[in-house]
């Protein structure tokens, strides 16, 4: 049995401002209708495969607990990380926890990010690799250039290529400038690093023993005083913290020495900028690619996405250009600058922008809430609880609501006094009065909330009671 690992903490700024920071690539649906997590999930699923284990950040727990039940997911253990330290500790602490219950486990490491259109292909090539897991090897899989790519990584390869063929790892390579990228792509015994591995439980516990042992013991100890809560596991935060920040390949692979590759041909993308999402969308003659209410005249090698009904994006006479439009952010970037994206992110931080890190849309475990309007004063929402959801047993101090329900029926308690409202009716609530809002009917219920106060901000809550234990705190 094979234990498909999947990290989903990364924030994957380089697809600003459709990726950020609250709401990253891996949740969206980039390419097709399911996100990216859920066609990862799905493509790390069958009967060779466990439940797969979930390695995320809290403010995410929900939403990956949420995704996978929309594909008929069950995960299996999801571990929280206190906070993002890079792939390293969160790969140790996954197989320190695995091992305590299968010493013999193997593990499939992979981001909840990429793009694989052939997943039969991809499940094949990790069947080819497993004899060298159990052997010990640490199997990556490597994926045949198509281009002189110089935004990944490289793999070195100790003997001849074939797809699928497992063959023994020379060494890893930065990534390279453009010539020695060509030099790569025509000697022909070198791959793409797809960041994807395959190996024992306790080879990869040993392996780190060997090259990064500094992170054995603030992980371990972040494993073994880690806590449940709800249906997740909480790492020690002061464990966690301790251990160094650092990838996987930086940490233990470019040190070993038993590795071995699997080489992949049927298709890949890691997705990493605009530029490789608008290969994956697949452009027109002239190289145009068009995703929502988009339109293209007479542009070449251009990228043009709508992501908000209601905008409309038009480009005439483009030439190698991205742009992508959302009601609150606009990207316009030379497409040969694809990468810089992520510099326009920190940008954004330093001058303040929200857009930098949070959308208009909040997600929250119960729904989701956007703002539609804000002024001095006054705040009007647009907030969706799912079926048989509920908001927390709440009160504020700066402000009162008005709830108004446009569709389905909502009960509302308002400190003593419990009551169904329903579509077109609405409700007050005073600043100060202990409240909750329930959908508990079948289908999603919308209602509009309009707040007044001197301080609006989602900080102003006090929290009595939550089925979704966040504590206090905005999220909690």
């Amino acid at each position: 049995m094979i234990y498909p690992i999947l990290l989903c903490g990364g924030s994957g700024t380089r697809l600003w401002p459709l990726s950020r920071r609250s709401y990253p690539k891996q949740f969206t649906a980039l390419i097709g209708n399911e996100s990216l997590f859920q066609a990862s999930a799905k493509r790390l699923s069958g009967p060779d495969f466990a439940r797969p284990i979930l390695v995320t950040g809290s403010d995410f727990r929900f939403i990956v607990t949420e995704q996978l039940q929309m594909i008929g997911i069950d995960p299996g253990v999801i571990l929280i990380e206190p906070e993002a330290r890079n792939t390293a500790p969160a790969v140790l602490a996954a197989a320190l926890h695995l091992v305590q219950t299968d010493a013999e486990a193997l593990m499939l490491v992979a981001p909840s990010d990429h793009v694989v259109p052939d997943a039969a292909a991809f499940r094949a090539s990790v069947q080819a690799g497993v004899s060298a897991a159990k052997a010990g090897q640490l199997v990556t899989f490597g994926i045949v250039p198509t281009r002189a790519e110089t935004g990944y990584g490289w793999l070195e390869l100790g003997g001849a290529c074939t797809a699928g063929v497992p063959v023994p790892l020379r060494r890893f390579v930065e990534k390279p400038d453009a010539p020695k990228a060509a030099e790569m792509l025509a000697a022909g015994n070198f791959l793409w690093n797809s960041g994807i591995f395959l190996f024992r439980a306790q080879s990869i516990i040993d392996a780190f023993a060997a090259h990064a042992p500094d992170l054995i013991d603030p992980v371990s100890r972040s494993v073994s005083e880690a806590r449940a809560d709800l249906g997740f596991l909480r790492l020690d935060p002061e464990a966690f913290g301790a251990a160094r920040e650092i990838s996987i390949d930086y940490a233990v692979m470019e040190h070993a020495q038993n590795l071995t590759v699997v080489p992949f041909d049927a298709g890949w993308s890691d997705l990493g900028g605009w530029d490789a999402v608008a290969q994956e969308m697949g452009p027109d003659v002239r190289g145009v690619s068009l995703s929502g209410q988009a339109t293209a005249l007479d542009c070449d090698n251009t990228l043009l996405r709508s992501d908000s009904e209601g905008v409309e994006l038009v480009g005439i006479g483009l030439q190698n250009i991205i742009a992508v439009a959302m009601n609150d952010a606009v990207l316009v970037a030379d497409r040969s600058r694809a990468q810089d994206v992520k510099t326009a992110v920190a940008a954004l931080k330093s001058k303040g922008a929200k857009q930098a890190d949070a959308f208009p849309r909040d997600h929250r475990p119960w729904g989701w809430f956007e703002t539609l309007a804000l002024g001095d004063r006054f705040q009007v929402k647009r907030i969706v609880v799912h079926p048989g959801a509920a908001l927390s047993l709440q009160s504020h101090f700066h402000r009162s609501e008005h709830w108004i329900v446009v569709s389905g029926t909502a009960r509302v308690t308002i400190d003593q006094e419990v009551r169904l409202v329903t579509e077109n009716q609405s409700v007050y609530i005073p600043l100060g009065a202990v409240h909750r809002m329930e959908n508990p009917g079948k289908v999603p219920m919308v209602l509009i909330e309009v707040q007044t106060g001197a301080y609006l901000g989602e900080d102003d809550i006090i929290r009595y009671e939550d089925v979704y234990a966040r504590g206090q705190g905005a999220k909690g």
